[in-house]
């Protein structure tokens, strides 16, 4: 068999394959597969052969390139479901308010928030947003993400929703990042919207859902649904309108009020309900009933200094399939690192190593519906690793504010 990259004698080959189709749940999330004295061979950007070292070399040619791991761990390439990379600046100055006692909300409604991000990407041209978007989707990839999400949502007009999505096309088609387009332009009402929410909604409907249809710039859409920003009614018929143009649906729910997001998810068949700090058991019935992914932020919920935080163990007891994201943005968690996610998965939600492992690779893809692709090392996927400076998977939540990534190789290719 040909192969032109073998990557041998590793330590752990944590596989993350699965029994069947679909995100793993319940205890199965415990279960990880470990191939010891591993390899894994690829051949222009395809896996083609998986096992032991032995017999994965006893299989292909011999005058392929080769990685010798050493012992180390090697995981599939990190999937970040859930990031907001394409914005003009940051917002470290309402980091600092907040910390001297201002909350998220309050900021918002005096102007700052999300708003301020809109003014500033206005103003900015494509050139400097995708160099911004860039710098940021380099840093991911040294930490082992090889696939994001990347929403608009800091436009709020048709125009500038239009302006961040080319600058995210831009960044899918000029970087090695396996890029997910989502529209957000339902994230919060613009200034010029703000004694006119219905006005707004109805560009949303009427206008800005269509035109990123017709130009096939999003996969998905989602919603901030939130009371005093998106409630019940007005997300399900943005949602609604959404669908009926053909995008899958997402959704950041639950996460300071809830307010029913989680159970609206579940009922329009969105493929993920996202943050869910504050979601109700009727919610969790019905997000495990439907199917629909619970993408956790523990980031967000560290970097707010929130007190409510998701219960991932009643979700993943209760049969909701769950996954875990960084929502890196300017304004609620300023992290590009899932390793940072893992260990906070860890401390703050209770999960074990093979979960989070499960979590950031393959339920991550299902989060996105690309699972068909990557998130698991099995022949025919895309050949997308990381090599860890680790000695066992146990040690990658365990040890944190270090950047345990010795290689990433992204479609066969070393990456850095």
């Amino acid at each position: 068999m040909h192969a032109d990259l073998l990557i041998r004698q590793i330590g752990q080959l944590v596989t993350c394959r699965r029994d069947k189709p679909g995100p793993i749940i319940g205890e199965s999330l415990n279960h990880l597969e470990i191939i010891e004295n591993g390899a894994v061979a690829c051949d222009q950007g395809t896996i083609v052969a998986v096992g032991t070292t032995e017999d994965v070399e006893r299989e292909i040619d011999a005058d392929c390139a080769t990685i010798d791991a050493k012992g180390q761990v090697v995981t599939p390439g990190l999937i970040d479901p859930h990031t907001h990379p394409v914005f003009a600046a940051t917002r470290e100055t309402e980091f600092e308010m907040r910390n001297l006692g201002k909350s998220y909300m309050e900021i918002a409604k005096a102007g700052g928030g999300i708003r301020n991000s809109v003014r500033k990407l206005r103003e900015a041209p494509k050139e400097t947003l995708f160099e911004n978007g860039k710098k940021y989707l380099d840093m991911m990839m040294q930490y082992g993400t090889t696939t994001i999400e990347a929403k608009s949502g800091y436009g709020l007009s048709t125009e500038s929703e239009i302006k961040q999505l080319e600058v995210i096309e831009m960044l899918a088609d000029n970087h090695p990042m396996d890029v997910v387009p989502t529209f957000l332009g339902a994230h919060e009402i613009p200034d010029e919207f703000r004694d006119n929410k219905a006005g707004y909604i109805d560009l949303l409907i009427n206008e800005m859902i269509p035109t990123v249809a017709e130009r096939k710039l999003a996969t998905f859409s989602d919603i901030f649904c939130e009371k005093d920003v998106f409630e019940i009614d007005d997300s399900e018929r943005i949602q609604t309108a959404a669908k009926e143009h053909g995008f899958k649906l997402k959704f950041h729910a639950d996460e300071i009020v809830g307010i029913g997001g989680a159970e609206l998810a579940a009922k329009l068949g969105a493929v993920s309900a996202d943050h869910l700090d504050d979601i109700s058991d009727n919610g969790i019935s019905a997000m495990a009933h439907a199917g629909t992914i619970a993408v956790l932020l523990p980031g967000t919920v560290h970097f707010l200094d929130m007190r409510k935080r998701p219960p991932a163990r009643k979700m993943i007891e209760r049969g909701v399939p769950v996954a875990l994201a960084t929502d890196f943005n300017p304004g609620s968690s300023a992290t590009v690192s899932l390793q940072m996610i893992m260990n906070l998965a860890a401390v703050m939600l209770k999960m074990t190593a093979a979960e989070i492992t499960n979590c950031v690779t393959i339920n991550s893809a299902c989060a996105l519906d690309i699972d068909g692709r990557v998130g698991s090392i099995e022949t025919g996927k895309q050949a997308d690793f990381v090599i860890w400076n680790a000695d066992n998977i146990k040690q990658m939540p365990y040890l944190y504010g270090c950047n345990l990534v010795d290689k990433v190789v992204k479609n066969g290719r070393l990456a850095n």
